[in-house]
């Protein structure tokens, strides 16, 4: 079974930037894609990004060239930078990761959520 734990929220005030951070941990045969996605009150919760085992990248419009994804295979880390914060970013953030748990079973696996706060 395989945890992730994130990491970097907090109170930011508009124009500035944090860096999240979500750590798997545990048994898989593989972990393929890591994405992050966001729920602010009130709403759904959104994709934000998402980054495959082979680093192809995808953004939703809203954040798309203020905030960039990347992972660290080797530590089964992704990262999510985010720049030009807006106060319609608040939101808590929740990492995702698609888990192979065999070759060909596969469970998606959710964080706990760190609370991204944007003041105006």
């Amino acid at each position: 079974q395989v945890s992730l734990v994130e990491s970097g929220g907090g109170l930011v005030q508009a124009g500035g930037s944090l860096r999240l951070s979500c750590a798997a941990s545990g048994s898989a045969f593989r972990i393929d894609t890591m994405a992050w996605y966001r729920q602010a009150p009130g709403k759904q919760r959104e994709l934000v990004a998402s980054i495959t085992s082979g680093s192809i990248m995808n953004y939703s419009d809203s954040v798309k060239g203020r905030f960039t994804i990347s992972r660290d295979n080797a530590k089964n880390t992704v990262y999510l930078q985010m720049n030009s914060l807006k106060p319609e970013d608040t939101a808590v953030y929740y990492c995702n990761a698609l888990v192979f748990t065999t070759a060909v079973s596969i469970l998606p696996a959710w964080g706990q959520g760190t609370l991204v706060t944007v003041s105006s």
